[in-house]
């Protein structure tokens, strides 16, 4: 079972070898995890509207929404991957981050975690 607690462990990553592919991991990174973020909410409301206010079909302005929400998040899921293998993060810590951007306000925090440690790890590099 993956913990937010792997998120934030650094014991067992392995050495930055190019820091400059990972600054730049990291920056596509915290711009998708910002873009999940906020596409996370307004999926929250699209749902609101959906189920909880009966807006089916043509009703719901947000009816549109999930799909390209989905594809996003499948570009979050590549940033995740693509960060952590690039700073040698543990397949249970890139799957604990990548599992952030399912809940709503979760990835803002998380990605605000990541990119501190991450930052800090190229920082001493």
């Amino acid at each position: 079972m993956v913990r937010v607690s792997d998120v934030s462990q650094t014991s067992t990553q392995r050495e930055i070898r190019d820091e400059t592919a990972a600054r730049k991991a990291l920056t596509f990174f915290k711009v998708m995890a910002f873009i999940v973020g906020v596409g996370l909410l307004v999926l929250v409301v699209e749902m609101v509207l959906e189920y909880a206010t009966s807006m089916s079909g043509d009703q719901n302005p947000l009816k549109w929404w999930p799909q390209p929400h989905g594809f996003i998040y499948m570009v979050y899921l590549v940033a995740t991957a693509n960060l952590g293998f690039k700073v040698g993060w543990s397949l249970p810590r890139m799957v604990g981050v990548m599992l952030a951007g399912c809940v709503p306000f979760l990835s803002f925090w998380v990605e605000r975690r990541v990119a501190a440690e991450v930052e800090g790890r190229l920082a001493a590099h």
